[in-house]
Formats: C-alpha cells, structure tokens, sequence
C-alpha cells in the first residue's frame, strides 16, 4: 500500500522516492541530466505515468507547462519526467492536508 496516512513520510522528497519519480544524476562527460528513480512502488508510478500522459494531451496548462521545459532545452522526455515529480508534489501535500488529514499536536 503506498499511502497509509498523513505522517506516513517525513517529507514530499521522501513520497516522490517511493513513486519512483526523484530524480538520479545520470551525468556522463559534457551531458549533465536526470533520470527517474527506478526504485519504488510501480503501481504508483505508472497512475502517475498515466496522468502525466493525459493532461498532456488535453489540458492547455500542462502543455504549456511541457512547452517551457521543452523550450528550456530539455527533451520531451525530461519535461515528463519533470510534470511527473511536480504531480507526484502535488498529491502528496493534497493527501497530507485532505480532509482526512489528523492536525499534529502542538
């Protein structure tokens, strides 16, 4: 199970390691880039996969999004791996402040 409840990880670095979308350095010579971590929970990874690929096709604010990666010089497949970890941001700060979330103690 990927998500048990809020406080399950101690921060959005640590839920993107399990969906298997952190970045890695995969440098090699003059070439400095990121790979995705090919660690962690797959299921998660591919839904995530799978959002990625559908708001690329019909939502005009994540084509723009893609556009600018790719405008800043990244290949198609970076600006997806870069949508996937800003998604994979997103979810986790919805399931840690959903309503389902439990406030801390102070």
């Amino acid at each position: 199970m990927s998500w048990s409840g809020p406080g399950r990880f101690r921060n959005e670095a640590a839920f993107a390691a399990l969906a298997g979308v952190s970045p890695i350095q995969a440098s090699s010579g003059k070439n400095t880039r990121h790979r995705l971590n090919p660690h962690g929970d797959r299921a998660l990874n591919r839904a995530l996969h799978h959002i990625a690929l559908t708001l690329q096709r019909w939502d005009p604010e994540t084509r723009q999004y893609v556009a600018k990666r790719i405008s800043d010089g990244k290949t198609r497949r970076e600006a997806t791996r870069c949508l996937k970890r800003y998604l994979a941001r997103k979810i986790y700060r919805a399931l840690e402040t959903g309503p389902h979330a439990v406030p801390e103690a102070a």
